[in-house]
């Protein structure tokens, strides 16, 4: 006999099947992640051929779950209930991927990542030589490509927009235009007064050869002191660090360089940020966009405050530099100041995105945006990056490449296909200056709890106002929410006017 349902009922039944659907599909992206991260760090050099067809094949079974007419009909049915807040979210965003995905034909997706594939080696070998010329085909191709994305997902939108929303959804590009010529306009001034500033600072505090090992359990004590979680992580090496995983298990992954040990110590904090901001995530979201992370310059939002506002303090390194000096001798006679004073200088020779410091770094960014932006809106032609790279180098940093290898071909990025991806680095930098102000707009100054080795209060009121949230909020709303404020340049540009104002003695600043 039939049994009536009320309606209640109908639409919990709906949405039960709806998530069991997202999980199986967030599980199997979780699993690629375990098999990237081993092939990062622990696979045997000749495993490639079956990791690449194991990640071919959860990558198609990821997409195949998502696009299915099943997931459609879901979508459509849910979207005609009364959802509470968190599920309305996560139907939120299960559908901008579902309609992303959805708009753009296998065949292309296939070919853009077969392309991306022979790119790299081309891009290799091409910076190996110094001859743009070689990469230049493939570039063009791409661009070609990443256009035709961007128009069958939206035809009449600005195709670098499209492609941007690729990492931050929600911030739109007027934003991060907004955002990074504030800081291509004022950081290029402040950085020419520092470089013509005769303040000398102890550049040299970290100078020595370093012990992988030492090294190594220097970079555990870093975590030990933050406040890692090794219940739910672990710490490893990469030639290139990163972290991955989820709330239950996020994973540190850094380097060691023997003449650098400053560099090990700041990446490991780095990526500290990032596992710290996962493991903050609820527990209950898992599987779903409430358990996940709210895109990339949130995330690096969190990396950058941990190694920046944190790490590149002077109460850290009144806290810190004792530790380090029980695992390195070397460091005896380096005093707090300056080990603050080498973790902020600013470098004369700014040609390397990934060696820039702290306050350079932003209009290395800034250059590949304004660039690949033209790429893309077929306002600069591929042949035409070398020479515009160079002389926006000249006119922001002082300092003109002299050759392409140091040049327009030393990022794999664009190798990659990863176009709109480079100025979520600066926009989360902007971020975490303005989350730390308001932090101790709230909570008061850190700098005693940090000169003590406490940080818990600062984690608190990061877990409270970011983590939990995982997507439930746009980020917009969930930058509202905690600063009080849209996201704003102003904070980072004070932070960084006060800091390097003091460090070289800055009359005007």
């Amino acid at each position: 006999m039939a049994t009536d349902q009320a309606p209640g009922d109908a639409e919990a039944d709906t949405y039960e099947q709806f998530e069991r659907r997202v999980k199986r599909i967030s599980n199997v992206g979780n699993a690629a992640g375990i098999l990237q991260w081993d092939q990062e760090v622990v696979m045997p050099d000749e495993g490639t051929p079956a990791r690449a067809q194991q990640l071919s094949t959860l990558s198609s079974l990821s997409h195949e779950l998502l696009t299915d007419d099943e997931t459609g009909e879901l979508l459509e049915q849910l979207e005609g209930e009364d959802l509470t807040d968190e599920r309305a979210a996560v139907v939120r965003e299960v559908r901008r991927k579902y309609d992303r995905e959805t708009s753009v034909p296998q065949e292309l997706v296939e070919e853009i990542s077969a392309t991306a594939s022979n790119a790299h080696p081309t891009w290799k070998q091409a910076r190996e030589e110094d001859d743009f010329e070689e990469f230049a085909p493939t570039l063009e191709k791409l661009v070609a490509l990443k256009r035709e994305y961007a128009e069958h997902i939206d035809p009449d939108a600005d195709p670098y927009a499209v492609l941007f929303a690729d990492y931050e959804p929600y911030i739109d590009l007027e934003t991060a235009e907004r955002v990074l010529e504030r800081l291509r306009e004022e950081l290029v001034p402040l950085i020419e007064a520092v470089q013509e500033s005769d303040a000398e600072l102890a550049t040299d505090a970290f100078t020595g050869e370093f012990d992988d090992d030492d090294q190594e359990a220097l970079a555990r004590d870093v975590l030990d002191s933050l406040g890692y979680d090794w219940e739910r992580g672990r710490l490893d090496t990469a030639p290139h660090p990163f972290s991955s995983g989820t709330q239950f298990d996020a994973r540190v992954t850094t380097r060691f360089e023997e003449d650098d040990l400053l560099g090990s110590i700041t990446s490991t904090i780095h990526e500290f940020g990032h596992a710290n901001y996962t493991l903050g995530l609820p527990d209950d979201g898992y599987g779903t966009p409430l358990g996940e992370a709210r895109d990339l310059s949130v995330h690096e939002s969190q990396s950058r405050l941990w190694e920046n506002h944190v790490g590149r303090s002077r109460p850290f390194w009144e806290h810190f530099l004792p530790i380090a000096r029980e695992r390195f001798a070397e460091l005896e006679d380096v005093s707090p100041e300056e080990a603050y004073e080498a973790a902020n200088q600013v470098y004369d020779d700014n040609l390397i995105r990934v060696e820039a410091d702290e306050l350079t770094y932003h209009l290395h960014i800034v250059i590949r945006f304004e660039i690949e932006r033209d790429l893309i809106r077929g306002d600069l032609e591929v042949s035409e990056v070398p020479e515009v790279w160079n002389d926006k180098y000249e006119e922001y940093l002082g300092v003109r490449p002299e050759t392409d290898a140091e040049g327009c071909l030393q990022d794999i990025h664009w190798s990659h296909g990863d176009f709109g991806y480079f100025s979520t680095y600066s926009l989360g930098s902007v971020l975490a200056a303005q989350l730390y102000a308001a932090a101790e707009a709230d909570r008061g100054e850190f700098d005693d709890q940090i000169h003590e080795g406490e940080f818990d209060e600062l984690n608190g009121w990061l877990r409270e106002n970011v983590h939990q949230h995982g997507k439930r909020y746009v980020t917009p709303d969930l930058i509202e929410r905690a600063t009080g404020e849209e996201l704003t340049a102003d904070p980072f540009l004070e932070y960084v006017t006060e800091k390097y104002g003091e460090l070289y003695d800055l009359e005007d600043y």
